[in-house]
């Protein structure tokens, strides 16, 4: 199989390409992840995942990878896009918010083909049922940290999970990366995983 560049700095994202037995070189973009407030979150994050593709393909420019893959997640609640909380007081506002109803995550995968100098997007809405928390609840996670660098300052796949009695959709995506999408892209693109 070819290597891909995985356009990346996170340990999730890196499980699931070690996972799925894709030989894949990490290489964060450290894009500006500021995006417009008119977008929908659909929008904002496809927007996010191929900037981050664009942005390697600047800085690797005359080298260019048969194969870039980026994705992006953000939450969205009352029509708010929330990403990463800046601070512990961001992300308690956040949950509160969260706490006794269902929310929107909605995760992007860019995949870059460099035969055909194409970029490819999927987008992969889900729905996440949040217990009605306490405040002594939220300040027991706040103290995990795990709402460091997350959009909607949660982690499915850490200690969050004892407050979510339901999902709808896919866990992957939740977590940061849709495989089932991301494998139906790699086939339709020529990628030469899986049976054939």
């Amino acid at each position: 199989m070819e290597p891909v560049i995985l356009a990346s700095g996170s340990p999730r994202r890196k499980e699931y390409f070690h996972l799925l037995g894709i030989p894949f070189t990490m290489m964060p973009s450290n894009i500006d992840e500021r995006f417009d407030e008119n977008l929908s979150p659909e929008e904002a994050a496809t927007s996010l995942a191929r900037r981050k593709v664009e942005r390697l393909l600047e800085l690797l420019r005359g080298r260019l990878p048969p194969w870039i893959c980026a994705a992006d997640t953000v939450v969205a609640v009352d029509g708010d896009i929330l990403g990463k909380p800046a601070d512990r007081a961001e992300a308690a506002i956040m949950l509160g918010r969260l706490r006794g109803r269902e929310h929107a995550v909605v995760t992007a995968v860019a995949l870059y083909n460099g035969r055909e100098k194409h970029i490819d997007t999927r987008v992969v809405m889900s729905a996440v049922t949040f217990a009605e928390l306490s405040d002594g609840e939220i300040e027991w996670y706040l103290d995990t940290g795990e709402w460091q660098g997350v959009a909607g300052a949660y982690r499915i796949q850490g200690r969050a999970a004892c407050f979510i009695p339901a999902i709808r959709g896919s866990y992957s995506s939740i977590v940061g990366l849709p495989l089932a999408e991301l494998y139906a892209m790699l086939r339709e693109n020529g990628y030469a995983y899986g049976a054939q």
